[in-house]
C-alpha cells in the first residue's frame, strides 16, 4: 500500500502528503467509537490512515500551526521542543498519531476480548450448573 503513496524526497514530502495527512488527522477526529480505524483517498485509492502517519514518519518539514493544535491537544503532557521556535515535524506528529491509533485499536479489541471472555465464562458456569 505504501507504494501508492509518493516517495520523501531527501526527508521532505510533497505538498500532496502534506494534504492527505492534514485528511488523516480529520478521519482520526470523525473516528467513531467501536467503528474500524478510517480511511482517506489518495488519487481515488483508499488508504488507512495508519498508512499515512506511518508513510510520513521520516518527513522532516515543519508541520503547520493549525496541524501543531490538533495533535498537542491529544497529547497528556504539554508539548515542548529544543526548537527555538517551538516548532513540530511531520515525523514527530505522524509518531504521536501511529501511537494514539494503535492505543485506540488496542482499547477496541480488548472490548471485543473481554465481552468474548464474559459469554465464554457465563457458558462455562451455565453448564456447570445444568
Amino acid at each position: 500500500m505504501n507504494s501508492l503513496l509518493p516517495q520523501l524526497h531527501e526527508g521532505h514530502a510533497p505538498i500532496t502528503m502534506h494534504q492527505l495527512f492534514r485528511d488523516a488527522l480529520e478521519a482520526y477526529d470523525d473516528w467513531v467509537d467501536g467503528a474500524d480505524a478510517p480511511t482517506v483517498y489518495y488519487q481515488g485509492m483508499p488508504v488507512p490512515i495508519a498508512v499515512v502517519f506511518d508513510h510520513m514518519r521520516d518527513c522532516t518539514d515543519i508541520l503547520p500551526n493549525n496541524m501543531v493544535s490538533a495533535i498537542t491537544e491529544r497529547l497528556t503532557k504539554p508539548w515542548s521542543s529544543n526548537s527555538p521556535l517551538d516548532e513540530m515535524t511531520f515525523s514527530t506528529a505522524a509518531r504521536v498519531m501511529c501511537v494514539l491509533i494503535r492505543k485506540r485499536e488496542m482499547r477496541r479489541s480488548g472490548s471485543d476480548i473481554n465481552a468474548f471472555i464474559r459469554r465464554f465464562e457465563k457458558l462455562r458456569s451455565d453448564r456447570a450448573d445444568g
